[in-house]
């Protein structure tokens, strides 16, 4: 029977494209309803797509076997963006007011606006996570309503490549497959520390390091706000290479790392110098000179992974200590290897989410983690349905196995044009959905232009206001009218009555002035003609 209810997950690996599709039940679970591997060490390196027309074919063959086993259409999938250009920088956005003023919802967007402005060259703002604002000399995570004249939000934005996302999106394109609406900011890290880290964690203060093949991420954490985020271009399949420099084919130098290799070892005075590994009489390897590449190499990485913990400035506040995850783990005496190494005595490894699932049976050894988590993040249907009816797009069941039609013509031939046909149906929907998506798109960001020139043309006006009051209290009425001139052309009807009040104000202290100033010279005046 068919599944019309399914969310698809894809993840883009250095050494594996994997996809999976399951359903999510009313007691929080996910059943896994199927799965698919495609090899990415031909057009995935360090987790960013190289060869787009490899990718593209990968991809297009984990959407025939996920619809194979699901015996439905998929319309739209779910992909976590990751690899090597992924980090994490900060910024802050500082606002004067010219008086005690209580902050304002309206206030904290346009510093988040204002932020997200901020030009890198070369990368793009995949997301933002804000850190504490400063109100006076306080940190404080929600503002909102606080008397103030100056405040600081610090933000921590996380960056990548422009062309990551850009690759990503073509691929789909030329599957065809659409990419779910609220996935297209989608962070592969994020999503697997909500996947795989608790509460308690998150907010006592923790480090998350994923072992990939080509990189290892480090995620920092405190107060349940991501802190500091860095991909380390290091992976397992370096250790796998430093193997094969001892003239071994790859996927024999893969071998001895999984059978024999252990992450950390005691030094033994009585070690054989002359004990090897053989891997089946294909190839060998003295057993200390495989500990030696191993550990250098392993080493290096978790140097690297303690000095980006150094550098979040949270190394001493990590209360729950390090979680560790990906596929990397299952190096013998890991965790060994990490406590001597990072210092850090608290270690949980996760070879498992936080998810529970049903269905088939998923490897719990790490390496499939991240693609649990970017399944649970999603929450679109993606099955693909008609536009016009909601009518499900199964793929037909060929039953018809025979050389020829009854009309005397070839069989094969009818079966290839009723699949085209179906390709092409397929396709078409797909476009049509992606063509409202993206007319929904545009509308959503030409709303966004306009209330933005309106927040603009408020704040001008706002600033003329304040001039003007500026320039009444300097006694300079003359220009204070021209500035409340210009600001009531603005045509702002929520200004209207400050306006009028400030040019009352204007006009009777003018006209006391002038008074006053009638009087003065009156005054003396008369006292020259008594002098005289």
């Amino acid at each position: 029977m068919a599944s019309t209810d399914f969310i698809v997950a894809i993840e883009l690996g250095s050494s594996k494209i994997s996809g999976i599709a399951g359903k999510k039940l009313p007691d929080g679970s996910i059943q896994v309803l199927a799965m698919a591997t495609e090899n990415a060490s031909n057009c995935i390196r360090k987790g960013v797509i190289y060869n787009l027309d490899k990718t593209t074919k990968s991809l297009t063959s984990i959407i025939k076997k996920l619809e194979s086993t699901l015996k439905a259409s998929i319309g739209k999938v779910y992909i976590g963006m990751g690899g090597q250009s992924l980090r994490t920088i900060r910024n802050t956005e500082v606002r004067h007011l010219n008086e005690e003023t209580k902050i304002s919802q309206e206030l904290i967007d346009s510093l988040k606006d204002s932020n997200r402005a901020v030009p890198i060259v070369g990368y793009q703002i995949l997301g933002v996570a804000p850190q504490e604002y400063k109100v006076g000399n306080d940190l404080i995570a929600e503002p909102v309503g606080v008397q103030t004249d100056h405040i600081e939000a610090r933000f921590l934005n996380i960056v990548a490549r422009k062309n990551m996302k850009e690759n990503i999106t073509r691929c789909c394109d030329l599957v065809p497959i659409e990419i779910a609406e609220d996935a297209e900011d989608l962070i592969s890290p994020l999503a697997l520390a909500d996947a795989v880290l608790t509460s308690g964690e998150k907010r006592s203060g923790c480090v998350l390091v994923d072992f990939g093949a080509d990189t290892t991420t480090v995620s920092v954490y405190k107060n349940n706000i991501l802190r500091h985020l860095a991909v380390i271009p290091l992976g397992g399949n370096n250790i796998t290479r430093d193997i094969c420099s001892q003239q071994i084919e790859e996927e024999d130098a893969e071998a001895l790392k999984i059978r024999f290799a252990h992450a950390y070892t005691e030094p033994k005075e009585t070690d054989d110098e002359n004990k090897t590994y053989n891997l089946d009489g294909r190839c060998s390897i003295n057993a200390i000179l495989l500990e030696d590449i191993v550990e250098a190499r392993l080493n290096e990485i978790l140097d690297n992974v303690a000095n980006q913990i150094a550098l979040s400035g949270y190394d001493t506040k990590l209360l729950a200590g390090a979680i560790i995850t990906g596929g990397g783990i299952n190096l013998k005496n890991m965790e060994e290897a990490f406590i001597k190494r990072t210092k850090i005595e608290k270690l949980r490894v996760a070879k498992d989410t936080q998810v529970s699932l049903k269905g088939l049976e998923v490897k719990k050894d790490g390496s499939n983690n991240t693609l649990i988590a970017l399944l649970a993040a999603g929450k679109e249907n993606c099955c693909l349905m008609r536009t016009e009816t909601k009518e499900t797009v199964v793929p037909k069941v060929h039953v018809q196995e025979s050389l020829f039609t009854p009309e005397g013509e070839s069989a094969e031939a009818a079966r290839d044009e009723e699949e085209r046909q179906r390709q092409l149906e397929k396709e078409a929907i797909i476009a049509e959905q992606k063509a409202k998506k993206e007319a929904q798109k545009a509308a959503e960001e030409a709303k966004l232009a306009a209330a933005e020139a309106e927040r603009k043309r408020k704040a001008e006006c706002e600033e003329l206001i304040q001039e003007a009051v500026r320039l009444k209290n300097a006694e300079k009425y003359g220009d204070a009218l021209k500035k409340l001139k210009k600001a009531a052309a603005m045509n702002i009807a929520e200004k209207e009555d400050s306006i009028k009040s400030i040019k009352t104000d204007i006009e009777n202290q003018k006209s006391q002035n002038s008074i006053a100033a009638r009087f003065g010279k009156w005054l003396n005046d008369m006292l020259d003609e008594d002098n005289n």
